[in-house]
């Protein structure tokens, strides 16, 4: 799989401009979660206040990206998803409350494109995935195939939500909230390789790790169930 990135953006709390991402390069850590809301300013305030945490952290990243853009196609990937709003619906039912249509609408995987497809009039294909830890890699590969069927250029964001306490046991990959947004559009700048492969899993989810090479220009092996991903940068 070759394609370019041609910009990045990406925001987790107290992290939003490529100053602060390359300064966290440098010495990751987590950052605290003080429940901070994304900037979706740009979003009239009716509009936006149905927008949850993740969905603002989606547009916060994915809106300056395409906004100079006509349409064009957007794969979303979370393998968490919203995971507040399930768990309210979860709470709702141990209750026997009825459950919320408007909630319920909102909590599936796809709620977020339907959004960003209404919000911006763009009736362009797009794809929700939720994957296990190569969430990023399988986005990619959904990305390449699109702009080998002739799109010019596609929107890729993956991002992830805090879990709330009670899933702790069971949700040990998001280190903080982070929304990490890329334009690919075609060429060889970057290539993709999968192969099998078994090594050492990463301690930061591989959309952090990936902001990483993008910032520090360094090489990029994931691995994860038996699946190596190369990543490969053509640097002119």
């Amino acid at each position: 799989m070759r394609f370019n990135i041609e910009q990045w953006r990406a925001w987790a709390p107290g992290l939003e401009s490529t100053q602060q991402w390359h300064n966290w390069s440098k010495a990751p850590v987590r950052v605290l979660d003080e429940q901070q809301q994304p900037d979706v300013s740009f979003i009239a305030p009716m509009q936006r206040r149905r927008l949850s945490r993740l969905a603002r952290m989606v547009f916060n990243v994915a809106w300056p990206l395409a906004e100079t853009l006509p349409a064009l196609p957007f794969i979303f990937a979370s393998r968490h998803g919203e995971t507040p709003r399930t768990l309210a619906l979860l709470n709702d039912l141990a209750r026997n409350e009825p459950l919320s249509p408007t909630q319920f609408s909102l909590s599936v995987h796809n709620a977020i494109i339907g959004q960003w497809s209404i919000l911006r009039g763009d009736t362009s294909e797009m794809t929700a995935l939720a994957a296990a830890r190569d969430s990023l890699e399988h986005a990619i590969q959904e990305a390449c195939l699109l702009l080998n069927e002739g799109a010019p250029a596609v929107l890729v964001v993956i991002a992830e939500e805090s879990p709330a306490a009670i899933y702790t046991p069971y949700i040990d990959d998001v280190p903080f909230p982070y929304a990490v947004g890329l334009l690919l559009t075609p060429g060889d700048d970057w290539q993709l390789q999968l192969n099998a492969g078994n090594g050492p899993i990463s301690e930061w989810p591989h959309p952090l790790n990936l902001l990483k090479a993008l910032c520090r220009d360094h090489p990029l092996i994931h691995y994860w169930s038996r699946r190596q991903w190369t990543w490969s940068r053509t640097l002119n």
